[in-house]
């Protein structure tokens, strides 16, 4: 097939579309191919200073500016964006691998986040507080709490930098965004459109470079008054630290292990069908994946045995082709964590029921892999596989299925399936994760929380608790 031509790149700092010249580059890959696609300039410590210069000087005006020019220009974003889903859904793809169809809809969720929080900027409310004898008023006020440091994973391009740059903007933030340096072309054709829809200059700075220098950077400015990070735990404890340092605020949304407790009353072969779909969905490289299939006794044979079969109906190939289910894993890295973590499995006494395999002599893809009867001696029980694996373990009771659910230090997402109604109230209470899907896998909205518990982080981005994550209360009391 012909692939489409993807963007040229630049750094996005004071209102300025910054290309190669004078800068250090590095390419960006297609994982379908592995060939060269682009080069992408890297910001110096100038231009890093630079881009925290024109948020902070841009801070103040954008948060002066009324709600409702706010408001305007976040849904002409969101228009702009869905009117150029074809060609930001290409490049989308080009750049991580997943399906065009899967980048089409991350895309559209992406405006989907621009128009909720447009209009939930307008309901950013404080509130009066009755007085005290001889007091005029009390009251508390929500205003933005400043410039804010974003950073980006790759697995997401375009949903994941929405869901942070849409909250902070509605507030009145302005922000400094690192994208992944993997992915850049999703998160530029989004700053392109809120250039284009008339987001005043500095009030959206995008920059790249190596991860660990520019983080520091951006963290250790004064001006900087929040942090919004996703990505592995491991990092995510270093920029806790380092925003502790300056006591600045932090969201974190970080790794997560994501258990699937299968009861024996269920319609086994829908749940392993809806199971597949969700599992293998971007390769498995979605935080919120699910990895660990615990299946009560009495079906989990029957539940492994639907599992493979649509498992092996799944059509893998380039994400440019309509026909494909599954693209090419993000990078080399992922091939070589997923084919250590499978052989691990199986050394330690897993079943390899199928899948594994390298498929075509180019690009980083992997057959959807299910390993049966998994114990607890696996590496792939303890880490984030992060790919396309799933695992299955056996259990007895709802006591043993919940035990299993809670052993690991994750808490971003858990499922359950089961018809008993008090089953399903002892999942929702026991359970320990900051989102639980039940007799489904969806958990994730615009309008809803999205965010873990332990080591998979703290702070919501969705929601109404999205937006919050971006103001800080004054109290206001008048005599």
């Amino acid at each position: 097939m012909t692939a489409p031509d993807y963007p040229a790149l630049a750094l996005f700092v004071a209102g300025e579309w910054i290309g190669p010249d004078a800068r250090d580059t590095m390419p960006v890959l297609d994982p379908a191919t592995g060939e060269e696609i682009a080069r992408l300039p890297l910001a110096t410590a100038a231009d890093l200073d630079r881009a925290v210069d024109s948020a902070a000087a841009a801070f103040r005006p954008w948060r002066t500016t009324p709600v409702m020019e706010r408001y305007a220009i976040l849904r002409r974003a969101a228009a702009l964006m869905r009117h150029r889903l074809e060609e930001n859904a290409a490049l989308l793809t080009r750049e991580q691998g997943k399906p065009i169809a899967q980048s089409r809809g991350e895309l559209n969720a992406s405006a989907d986040f621009f128009d909720w929080y447009a209009e939930e900027a307008r309901r950013a409310y404080g509130r009066v507080i009755p007085a005290r004898p001889g007091m005029m008023m009390l009251a508390a006020l929500r205003e933005p709490v400043g410039p804010v440091a974003a950073f980006a994973p790759w697995n997401f391009p375009a949903s994941q930098v929405a869901r942070k740059l849409a909250p902070a903007l509605a507030a009145g933030c302005s922000c400094v965004l690192k994208p992944s340096e993997e992915t850049p072309g999703a998160a530029l054709a989004l700053a392109r459109a809120l250039d284009d829809a008339g987001l005043p200059q500095g009030v959206l700075n995008v920059v790249f470079g190596m991860p660990a220098e520019v983080s520091s950077h951006l963290i250790a400015r004064p001006e900087i008054r929040k942090i919004s990070f996703t990505g592995s735990t491991a990092i995510g404890k270093v920029i806790g630290r380092q925003a502790a340092e300056q006591v600045k605020r932090v969201t974190l949304e970080l790794g997560g292990h994501a258990p699937v407790i299968v009861m024996d009353d269920v319609d086994v072969e829908k749940v392993a069908r809806a199971s597949v779909a969700t599992k293998f969905r971007n390769a498995g490289q979605v935080c919120t994946s699910p990895t660990r299939f615990l299946v009560q006794d009495g079906i989990h044979d029957r539940f492994v045995a639907e599992f493979a079969r649509a498992m092996g109906a799944l059509r893998v190939g380039n994400g440019l082709d309509p026909a494909s289910d599954m693209g090419p894993l993000a990078n080399a890295r992922r091939e070589e964590a997923v084919d250590a973590l499978v052989q691990d499995a199986v050394d330690q006494g897993g079943h390899l029921v199928g899948g594994g395999e390298r498929l075509f002599n180019a690009g980083h893809f992997r057959a959807p892999a299910l390993v049966a009867d998994v114990p607890l001696s696996a590496r792939a029980m303890h880490e984030e596989p992060f790919g396309p694996v799933a695992m299955t373990r056996r259990f007895a009771t709802i006591d043993d299925a919940i035990v299993e659910a809670n052993r690991l230090p994750y808490g971003l997402a858990a499922y359950a399936f089961t018809r008993d109604r008090d089953h399903i109230a002892r999942l929702r209470d026991e359970v320990e994760s900051g989102m639980i899907g039940v007799n489904g896998f969806s958990v994730t909205w615009p309008d809803t929380p999205f965010g873990g518990v332990k080591e998979s982080g703290y702070g919501s981005e969705g929601g109404s608790e999205g937006l919050d994550a971006y103001l800080v209360t004054k109290f206001i009391s008048e005599a």
